[in-house]
């Protein structure tokens, strides 16, 4: 890994699990690793249960906005981890991808958005060990 090493998280929507992700990614590790976040086909907001059950922890994504997956995003990612985009993601040769199967939060209450968030936490925590210790 680079001295400061870039991770991409995508899913769908780029509303829910990656925003989720990229926000405890930014909150944890603060300015050792690059975060972005980006969706295949991107939601016109973020759910509102994934703001609720981050602000219940203490991160503000109600500022964040869904943004459009690229390949540049792609390429300029040292992690891509997806969330359910399936094959939409570009791949590059000399990348590492990770493939996170979490439930989607979209359409679902901030109880059953909870669980994803705290396993989300959890996902992080243990790359971070592993990129950016």
């Amino acid at each position: 890994m680079p001295e400061k090493p870039s991770v991409l998280f995508v899913c769908v929507h780029n509303a829910g699990r990656s925003q989720m992700a990229a926000a405890w990614l930014t909150h944890l590790a603060g300015d050792r690793v690059e975060v972005r976040s980006a969706g295949s086909a991107p939601a016109d907001e973020v759910n509102p249960a994934a703001v609720e059950a981050m602000r219940e922890v203490g991160i503000d994504l109600s500022a964040e906005v869904p943004k459009v997956l690229t390949v540049d995003a792609v390429r300029a990612s040292d992690v891509v981890i997806t969330m359910g985009c399936g094959d939409t993601c570009p791949v590059f040769p000399g990348k590492r991808y990770l493939d996170w199967k979490l439930d989607d939060p979209a359409g679902q209450g901030v109880d059953a958005v909870r669980p994803i968030r705290d396993e989300i936490r959890t996902r992080v925590e243990d790359l971070i060990t592993d990129i950016a210790p």
